[in-house]
């Protein structure tokens, strides 16, 4: 499976995927097709910064 960090860190942080998209402004299906391959180390600092930013949301 790819992208287990990016997976780890949103299941750990109890949110869920939409909710990681809608932080980072795109659809729920374009970011779970994202995660299909490895994502480039810029594209995981943003998904890790939308992921805090949806934890600061709830």
């Amino acid at each position: 499976m790819e992208n287990k960090d990016i997976r780890k860190a949103i299941e750990d942080s109890g949110l869920k995927h939409w909710q990681v998209a809608e932080a980072l402004r795109i659809h729920e299906g374009s970011f779970s097709r994202q995660l299909r391959r490895e994502l480039d180390e810029a594209r995981k600092r943003e998904v890790f910064q939308a992921i805090e930013k949806a934890k600061l949301a709830l």
